[in-house]
């Protein structure tokens, strides 16, 4: 059976290097490391994971947790984030909070704390004084995907948040639509509160600065308090275009799904998309492409590697910034054109 020093000798490489390129225990060059990991593979070489543990003090395990793996969204941070991790040769661990406060306290004051993670990268948590206060008793660098921290907040150095600007996507879809010619916008969100980061409102509110710095009032029946479903958005959108003598000539969905609900309603009712109705999405979900929606790509896929990336160059020693707002992308396809 091949050994780590069979494997250092057909890469050309220390065995300490080829040691550090297979556990990622400290740093190696990309095309070292590759190097290392394709003499393996011919070798047929398996590291002793326990050995391994033992020797650089990793499990080699990073923990992710969620509030629910059925939506979209949470889906595809997770997609990228395992992707990330199984190609450095790290395991992931799922925990599904499943929006109870129990699950979430089991999670954090339990589960977390047997140590058998290396890191931590959270999705749409708000983490609170004694969760965070928890997190740095365990002493692992932790990297929250989503929601809005204030540049006020004090953040611990072992915590990076990738934050999306929800306000700022709002108003470029929004924008999108005022540079098409468009005036009477419908808005289809969540109008109210959400509980965690406010990220329904903050999209609301970047919907309405648009609208206010073009001189424009929303009317009060266009401000459309959603489930951010497909089924529900498609009975809404029906309901609002079925006067056709007050109906607008735009609608702005402030999710991707709500935004293909949106465009099967007014199929369903004959109009033309985008010439009796444009529409707009946000988010970046597969099926925009497919359909052609126009939408605010935030790349979910995309958060995931990065956070995971972030976790392991922390692990590695690096310093990444405490916050990091993450690119987004305007995708105008056929839904959107001038009214």
């Amino acid at each position: 059976m091949a050994g780590i020093k069979d494997v250092a000798r057909m890469a050309g490489v220390s065995t300490a290097t080829a040691s550090r390129a297979l556990t990622g225990s400290g740093s190696v060059a990309p095309a070292t490391r590759q190097r290392v990991l394709e003499a393996a593979q011919a070798l047929g070489y398996v590291a002793d994971s326990d050995a391994a543990s033992l020797a650089s003090g990793r499990t080699r395990n990073v923990g992710l947790v969620t509030p629910t793996v059925h939506r979209w969204f949470f889906a595809a941070v997770l997609e990228g984030a395992a992707h990330e991790l199984v190609d450095r040769g790290y395991d992931l661990t799922l925990y599904d909070a499943g929006q109870s406060p129990d699950h979430r306290t089991t999670i954090f004051s339990d589960l977390l704390h047997r140590r058998r993670l290396d890191g931590l990268i959270t999705v749409s948590f708000k983490l609170s004084a004694s969760e965070l206060a928890g997190m740095e008793r365990l002493g692992r660098p932790l990297v929250a995907v989503g929601g809005r921290i204030s540049t006020q907040e004090s953040l611990p150095e072992w915590f990076t948040a990738l934050q999306v600007d929800h306000a700022g996507l709002a108003r470029m879809a929004t924008q999108h639509l005022l540079d098409l010619g468009h005036r009477e916008i419908a808005y289809l969100g969540r109008v109210d509160e959400d509980i965690e980061f406010q990220v329904s409102t903050e999209r609301t509110r970047g919907f309405l600065q648009s609208m206010a710095r073009a001189g424009l009032q929303v009317p009060a029946p266009w401000m459309i308090n959603a489930d951010f479903t497909t089924g529900g958005a498609y009975h809404q959108v029906r309901e609002l275009l079925s006067d056709p003598q007050h109906r607008p000539t735009a609608v702005l969905c402030i999710s991707d799904e709500m935004a293909i609900g949106a465009y099967m309603a007014a199929l369903s009712l004959g109009l033309s998309v985008p010439g009796d109705l444009s529409i707009m999405g946000v988010d970046g979900h597969p099926d925009t492409a497919r359909l052609g929606l126009s939408t605010v790509d935030q790349s979910p896929v995309d958060q995931g590697r990065r956070a995971a990336r972030l976790v392991l160059e922390a692990l590695d020693g690096g310093r990444a910034p405490q916050r990091i707002s993450h690119h987004l992308a305007l995708r105008q396809r056929e839904s959107t054109g001038p009214p």
